[in-house]
């Protein structure tokens, strides 16, 4: 059993075990990680070529860290490629390399991945509610199954920074028609932060790593923080000890 399954029951209140008490109102408007699926939808190579409103690499990045964050947590994850041995090119191969759990639906030409009978019943086979969607291009790939799937009653959210559009005006427009229908948008960063909720769990070096792959710079926050430590550590080794600290140099990522 993984450590996100221990932290969280599948009762509704979305609340963490972790041995410590928490307020009984917290996490009531996060997403709840036990009715959750993750959708990579069409991150091919050819597609990426049009991306406009995003860096790439930004994207990719963005991309991995979340087939990486549900293959730590146990999340399902569903993918799938529009045309790939056409012009649209290939799946990005960093998603199956870091996440090998995760399900590929193949699809027969539809550009609407919810079209698709098969793509849906692997959606729904999970028995989940909440869905988590990034694509490339937003305002087709993403946009067209998150609108229909919010019709159908699913919560929807879309991760837009590993997300990609043609164009800031496509983005911008497609924004507006999300928060128009009720699919609430979000970021790498947050969702892995809603998932994650505790840094009381073993699991936590490794969830930092992926804060530092959707935020780089935090790389050198926790850089510099372990510098401090270890300065300190020479400091009391040499001196004896002066202080009593307040935290723990187990870990740089708990000091977040």
């Amino acid at each position: 059993m993984s450590t996100q399954n221990q932290l969280f029951k599948p009762d509704g209140k979305n609340s963490i075990h972790d041995g410590i008490e928490h307020s009984p109102s917290g996490g009531k408007a996060l997403i709840d990680p036990t009715d959750t699926v993750l959708l990579l939808l069409d991150h091919q190579t050819g597609l990426f070529q049009n991306v406009k409103d995003i860096a790439v690499a930004d994207l990719r990045r963005n991309t991995t860290a979340l087939a990486k964050l549900a293959a730590l947590i146990d999340l399902p994850l569903i993918i799938t490629a529009s045309i790939p041995e056409g012009p649209n090119g290939p799946l990005m191969p960093e998603i199956q390399q870091v996440a090998p759990h995760a399900v590929y639906v193949p699809r027969k030409g539809e550009v609407n991945a919810w079209d698709n009978a098969l793509f849906v019943k692997t959606v729904r086979e999970t028995g989940k509610k909440t869905l988590i969607i990034a694509g490339v291009w937003t305002n087709v790939c993403v946009m067209f199954p998150a609108l229909d799937a919010k019709a159908e009653g699913y919560n929807v959210y879309v991760v837009i920074d590993a997300s990609g559009d043609p164009s800031e005006l496509a983005s911008r427009t497609t924004l507006a028609r999300f928060t128009q229908a009720g699919v609430i948008p979000t970021s790498t960063n947050a969702v892995t932060c809603e998932l994650h909720r505790t840094w009381n769990r073993p699991d936590a070096a490794q969830l930092a790593e992926l804060y530092c792959m959707a935020s780089p710079s935090y790389q050198a926050v926790m850089e510099s923080f372990n510098k401090a430590q270890e300065v300190e550590d020479a400091k009391q080794t040499n001196n004896g000890p002066k202080t009593t600290r307040s935290t723990t140099p187990a870990l740089a990522a708990q000091s977040r």
